[in-house]
């Protein structure tokens, strides 16, 4: 019985001095320097975009979206709302600081806000209440903790988070100071570089810096991972099955980038029954199989099925003898179609203007980058939020249409949605994941709910 016992403990023992080693290679490891490429800028946004990679790891907002896409605390600790929603207050996080050392105090808070979005804020006014901040509205604000977590509203010194013009022109000093775990080094041959901020309120992040370089193409980015001169890159969706074929160690997210068309609704568009069928001669299904490599989750509705469970309510299938009746017979004045993606993007819309041509309307594809007026746009749209009233909102903020988004039922949505789907000035398409290509010596990746890296918890393996 002795020999029994003693030969089970002795067992234990060696398991557990094997299992050291492994939990020593494992256990996160402050220094070093994470290397990202990516296609865009590394640090400007577009109008649609919810932020950039670089911003978010500089700048923090009031809040934040966890895991499954509900606000919880960042730079407020809690908040509140009165008189039916038209009223909140939060309060902020105290012992906070700016990475110049500055505190974070309401006043700074309510500058950076008044700064950020001028008169097209979600609430009316914004005001200090000792160490508090309260947001008033003519309207109810039934979403305002989710709004405040999106890029737009982060909280910059000076207000001066939406600089970007400066940034571009070369080396940086102050004028993009934030509170997070990041701070901005400087910006040099493509390449912005940003350093720990060693009093960040989350604690020093284990990277000593990260190097975003942009406007690299992804062959480019691949190739140097592949030679180890890039620790994270992209891989659009396009090239999943691609990525998996070389074996690259892919993260990716759920279906979050909406592709839509952003219809005017002046001009030779003016015509709600024009829209219309411009809605039902897109080829979905084509798009979807030829272009992104049946990636995407094929939609008419802005929500994902995931969120609502009504998505199959709107019809998505084409139907290009309706389009033909409802265009009326007659050929409309010439329409012009772009978009500011990528290739694949303009892949895309080049596919859009055939299908749009096919139902009898004059079609022209904007090149790349032009700066000539469009009637009709190809978006990518980030949904930032899982949380359906919250999420619909945010995605109509996106496309300038500010309204606050009030029903919050499965019913009460699907109303909501479908009257704006109506107007046909935003015609859904297609969900797409995120994902991204691994190194070896990174640790810890986890990505957002809206499918951006979460930088601040990573470390990297040391080469030792």
């Amino acid at each position: 019985m002795r020999w029994i016992v003693f030969r089970q403990v002795a067992i234990s023992c060696l398991l557990v001095v094997l299992a050291l080693p492994a939990a020593a290679r494992t256990r996160p490891r402050y220094g070093g320097t994470l290397r990202v490429e990516v296609e865009g800028d590394p640090w400007t946004r577009s109008g649609v975009q919810p932020g950039s990679l670089a911003r978010r790891l500089v700048f923090d907002s009031l809040t934040r979206m966890d895991a499954d896409g509900a606000p919880e605390p960042a730079l407020a600790v809690r908040w509140a709302s009165e008189n039916n929603d038209h009223r909140w207050q939060f309060w902020l996080r105290p012992g906070v600081h700016f990475q110049d050392g500055s505190a974070l105090i309401s006043a700074a808070v309510e500058a950076s806000l008044t700064g950020s979005c001028g008169a097209n804020c979600p609430w009316t006014a914004v005001h200090v209440v000792g160490s508090t901040v309260v947001f008033t509205g003519d309207a109810p604000m039934p979403n305002l903790p989710e709004l405040l977590a999106s890029d737009d509203f982060s909280i910059t010194l000076a207000g001066q988070a939406n600089s970007s013009a400066t940034m571009a022109m070369g080396p940086l000093i102050g004028p993009f100071i934030g509170t997070g775990a990041f701070q901005v080094e400087g910006f040099t041959n493509g390449v912005l570089t940003l350093t720990a901020n060693e009093t960040s309120w989350e604690g020093r992040p284990f990277l000593d810096k990260i190097e975003i370089a942009g406007h690299k193409s992804i062959r480019d980015q691949w190739l140097d991972q592949s030679v180890g001169r890039a620790d994270l890159v992209e891989v659009p969706a396009e090239q999943l099955r691609q990525a998996h074929e070389q074996r690259l160690t892919v993260i990716a997210s759920p279906p979050v980038d909406l592709l839509a068309l952003a219809v005017a609704d002046g001009g030779v568009l003016s015509n709600p029954n024009i829209r219309a069928a411009i809605a039902l001669a897109v080829d979905r299904i084509a798009i979807s199989n030829v272009i992104f490599q049946k990636q995407g989750e094929i939609t008419a509705s802005l929500l994902p099925a995931s969120v609502t469970g009504y998505s199959f309510l709107f019809p998505a299938d084409r139907d290009l003898n309706k389009a033909r009746e409802l265009r009326g017979g007659l050929t409309p004045p010439p329409i012009t179609l772009s978009t500011d993606g990528g290739a694949a993007m303009m892949l895309a819309a080049q596919r859009i203007a055939l299908n749009l041509r096919e139902a009898g309307f004059n079609v022209q594809v904007a090149s790349a980058g032009a700066p000539q007026h469009a009637d009709i746009v190809l978006l990518r749209l980030t949904l930032a939020s899982n949380q359906p009233q919250a999420g619909l909102e945010l995605l109509l903020r996106r496309v300038g249409v500010a309204v606050p988004v009030r029903e919050n039922s499965p019913a009460g949505l699907f109303r909501e949605e479908r009257d704006f789907l109506g107007t046909h000035t935003l015609i859904p398409l297609l969900y797409l994941p995120r994902a991204y290509a691994v190194g070896g010596r990174v640790r810890d990746l986890r990505l957002s709910r809206d499918g951006e890296p979460l930088l601040g918890g990573v470390s990297i393996q040391s080469s030792q």
